[in-house]
């Protein structure tokens, strides 16, 4: 049995307890509160002055399949054979040793979804496919990397605008618009549609229908088992996502979204989440003239439930809360702000079972701050995945 004593416990989901105590018994949260009995014998991490909130989460990375410091292209990031590839996962490209996984640990981010990349670098520009492939939910600590995995895959990244129509134009080979990239989009769920019709049809489970991984990938999709994670920046390819979305009837979550409060409302209405930014970047390219760090604010405002992101590696993991702290200056309610990086990316990535919140039942991923975590020169003091402490700050 673990105690964590004394300091101010930030539930997320039920609000704020003054000076309590966290009981932890093997890797859960059994019991929380400010009066709780420390049982004899158990290990207790005095938490005086400090605030404990749950582990903080980044819905949007490509953490060791983009690896920062290999620099320019890498063959793990993207397919650049195919611009549709949506049987590839990202799990299988991810290198478990990558130094950003420990960074992560020591600056409070203790889930990521990490998927296929469509950013590449400043020198090289950047690539992506109409369709990148499946991300996957994993904690950035722990001794077994295979026990780590939240959900796998936890949705399907897919790219509309710019980045697939360099990319791709760049190469003689469609697509080059913003119509081809749809027109290539509505093929292959069309195509998925018939495929999922025909499997249907063949009873037998021996019989001789020929499995297409690619389509048996996008069944996923339209069967709504997971999302489709789809990277629209500007006004015109957000319309275009929610678009298709309601034709086929998916469900979606826009990624990146710079120009998404420009029209909230139609976010709001159908209930659609956005994991933000980097908002902390420049404003380099014809698709991010519209960036501001008042976005998130904005879009809370309307409605939306708003996840913040690094972008890994366009920003360090480490640097997650800096941006929600950078959200709430520009007006961004404070308790959204932590929801934000905590359960807000744990319902949208559909994990919220096991992170996300303290709460009873829950894993017991917890990061104890020496002060306010959304104030950029508070220290981690410590962090703990699965309750046990991966890391102890000095």
């Amino acid at each position: 049995m673990l105690a964590i004593k004394g300091g101010e416990i930030w539930t997320v989901t039920k609000g704020r307890i003054r000076r309590g105590t966290i009981l932890i018994n093997r890797n859960k949260i059994v019991e929380f509160g400010p009066e709780i009995r420390v049982p004899e014998g158990a290990t207790v991490i005095d938490a005086e002055g400090c605030i404990i909130t749950p582990g903080l989460i980044d819905a949007h990375t490509h953490l060791g399949i983009l690896p920062l410091e290999e620099g320019g292209r890498t063959a793990d990031a993207v397919e650049t054979t195919d611009p549709v590839t949506p049987q590839l996962r990202a799990i299988d490209g991810v290198n478990p040793l990558d130094p950003g996984f420990r960074e992560a640990v020591e600056g409070g981010v203790t889930t990521v979804l990490i998927e296929p990349g469509s950013e590449i670098g400043f020198a090289t520009g950047e690539v992506a496919n109409v369709i990148a492939g499946q991300g996957f939910a994993v904690k950035t600590g722990g001794a077994n990397f295979e026990g780590r995995i939240l959900k796998n895959p936890a949705g399907i990244k897919m790219a509309l605008g710019e980045h697939p129509k360099r990319t791709w134009a760049e190469k003689k080979k469609m697509p080059t618009t913003r119509m081809g990239i749809a027109s290539m989009l509505r093929e292959i769920l069309y195509k998925t549609k018939a495929y999922i019709k025909k499997k249907e049809k063949a009873c037998d489970p021996d019989s001789d229908l020929e499995v297409d991984l690619k389509l048996e990938a996008m069944a996923m999709v339209l069967k709504r088992e997971i999302p489709a994670r789809v990277h629209a920046n500007r006004a015109e390819d957000i319309m275009t996502a929610i678009r298709l979305a309601e034709e086929f009837g998916f469900d979606l979550v826009l990624e990146h979204a710079f120009e998404g409060h420009m029209i909230a409302s139609e976010m709001a209405s159908r209930g659609i989440p956005a994991v933000v930014g980097p908002i902390l970047f420049s404003r380099r390219g014809v698709e991010l003239k519209n960036l501001t760090p008042k976005a998130p604010a904005l879009l809370s405002e309307a409605g939306v439930k708003v996840c913040l992101t690094t972008d890994h590696p366009t920003l360090p993991l480490q640097r997650l809360r800096v941006l929600a702290g950078l959200a709430m200056r520009e007006g961004m309610k404070e308790e959204d702000a932590i929801k934000s990086i905590t359960i807000n990316p744990a319902e949208v990535i559909g994990i919220s079972d096991r992170v996300g919140s303290i709460e009873v039942g829950k894993d017991a991923d917890l990061v104890i701050f020496e002060g306010d975590p959304l104030e950029p020169t508070t220290k981690v003091k410590s962090v703990l995945i699965d309750g046990e402490v991966l890391y102890q700050g000095k």
